[in-house]
């Protein structure tokens, strides 16, 4: 049940990594009861990227984020490695208009629901992930206000 972050031509770690991980292991729980086998995170500068993009995904543009599914759901279990474009991450929170910090994480919930078998290829399935990726950072704002609450307690 591991999950890591790592860096490939990109200083970023996420903040409150221990918080992620639980929220995560929530995440894939409540798209199947699935477990976390092996998740890998990583952060990387758009130049790798794209260049990844162009050699396994056959897209010549910029992305977030690329997932190599290594799941096996009838097994009960996700993994994968889920490499993420910090830059474009960067650029899509100005766009959207939202904290750096809320769009990694809604990134982060979108890898994950890929692998827990969630598509967005289609205009409906879309807006289905980005309804359940609204969901799940509900939940973790709950679980950072419940940790908040709770540390305040002592």
């Amino acid at each position: 049940m591991a999950i890591r972050y790592h860096n490939d031509e990109s200083p970023y770690r996420p903040a409150e990594r221990r918080l992620l991980g639980r929220w995560l292991r929530e995440v894939a729980a409540g798209e199947g009861n699935y477990r976390i086998e092996e998740l890998n995170y990583i952060f990387c500068s758009s130049s790798k990227h794209r260049a990844m993009n162009i050699e396994f995904v056959g897209h010549d543009y910029f992305t977030d984020i690329i997932t190599f599914d290594y799941s096996d759901l009838k097994e009960g279990y996700v993994a994968g490695d889920v490499f993420i474009d910090v830059e474009t991450v960067r650029d899509n929170a100005r766009i959207y208009g939202t904290t750096f910090t809320r769009e990694m994480r809604r990134v982060i919930a979108h890898g994950l629901l890929h692998l827990c078998g969630q598509k967005d290829k289609t205009p409906r399935a879309e807006k289905q992930m980005h309804r359940k990726e609204d969901k799940y950072l509900a939940l973790l704002d709950e679980m950072r206000s419940e940790k908040t609450a709770l540390k305040n307690l002592k």
